[in-house]
């Protein structure tokens, strides 16, 4: 065990490091000049060069990545060029505020969608089965901005149950908060259980056909004990490495559910930044969702063993 995972950890250094080298690049191909955009179309040749000197931009590009890598090592991100704030605060603060929509939207839809992908694969090819799985693509197949949409026209203009639009702190106002966050989290919640659904009824298929639940079903065992206890927690392995790609994919890519809802996230926080061409928080937060991607994958990786005791014999 100790050493699968220092082996994953060792994966995840390398991948972080392609990450901030691939993201510095890519970021410096985006149109437009920084300095430019902050002193406007009337500023002086004098005064660009002056503010690319203090923002580092007259380097060449490897002593700028240099310097920025050896800070982000300390934990220094930089400072916004927009609104002059340290970078690393304002992406825990932002950051905070996704991680509240995405961790619950996925424990919902994992609560659902696995006991229904379970029990779907046990009555196969029923009424029951086809519905669930019919469901479950109707769902996928839905864009999230037009899922939300939906939501905010039916809960938000129509039944007038939920506020349309804006963000309250759930540390100032617990029930206005909740009340803001309900229509994000069933936007993200909808949609994923799909994804979930037909894995775990994917996953508990394949498991049901093999001989030990036959074994399991000679013995006189009841469908249920063969269902929960031998099938599910072999199938449910797969399923759990879904999830952790998905609670990953959603931490990423989150920024249109927050445009959709105004939620003062992660994901608005780096489009807003992408306008302003403010590269530290651009820099910032594309590192700081790689780094939590391969972190939630690290712990989703470290926890299989539990479903699987053969991978610690590795």
């Amino acid at each position: 065990m100790f050493r699968f995972a220092l082996t994953r950890i060792g994966m995840a250094l390398p991948t972080l490091l392609i990450v901030a080298v691939s993201v510095f690049v890519l970021i410096r191909l985006i149109p437009g000049d920084p300095a430019q955009l902050m002193l406007g179309d009337l500023a002086t040749p004098a005064s660009l060069a002056d503010l690319r000197a203090r923002l580092g931009l007259d380097q060449s590009l490897p002593v700028q990545f240099g310097i920025w890598i050896g800070n982000v090592v300390t934990g220094d991100f930089g400072q916004s060029i927009s609104s002059q704030q340290a970078v690393l605060p304002l992406i825990l603060q932002r950051f905070w505020v996704s991680a509240q929509i995405v961790l619950v939207a996925v424990l919902l839809a994992s609560c659902v969608a696995v006991p229904a992908g379970v029990i779907a694969a046990w009555k196969q090819d029923s009424a029951l089965d086809l519905g669930l799985v019919a469901t479950a693509t109707l769902l996928l197949s839905i864009p999230t901005f037009w899922l939300g949409l939906l939501l905010l026209l039916f809960f938000g203009l129509k039944l007038e149950w939920l506020p349309v639009v804006g963000y309250v702190s759930i540390a100032e106002n617990p029930w206005a908060g909740i009340l803001y966050l309900v229509m994000p989290i069933m936007t993200l919640f909808l949609h994923e259980i799909g994804v979930i659904l037909r894995m775990a009824r994917a996953s508990t298929l394949e498991v049901l056909r093999l001989d030990y639940i036959t074994h399991a079903r000679a013995k006189g065992l009841s469908e249920r004990a063969v269902l929960w206890r031998h099938a599910f927690k072999n199938a449910f392995g797969p399923t759990w490495t879904l999830i952790g790609l998905v609670l990953g994919n959603l931490l990423g890519g989150i920024a249109v559910v927050e445009t959709v809802f105004t939620i003062p996230g992660l994901g608005r926080l780096l489009v807003d930044a992408i306008f302003a061409r403010d590269y530290p928080v651009i820099q910032g937060c594309m590192l700081f969702v790689a780094f939590t991607y391969v972190l939630v994958n690290l712990v989703i990786d470290l926890c299989y063993p539990v479903f699987d005791p053969r991978v610690t014999a590795q």
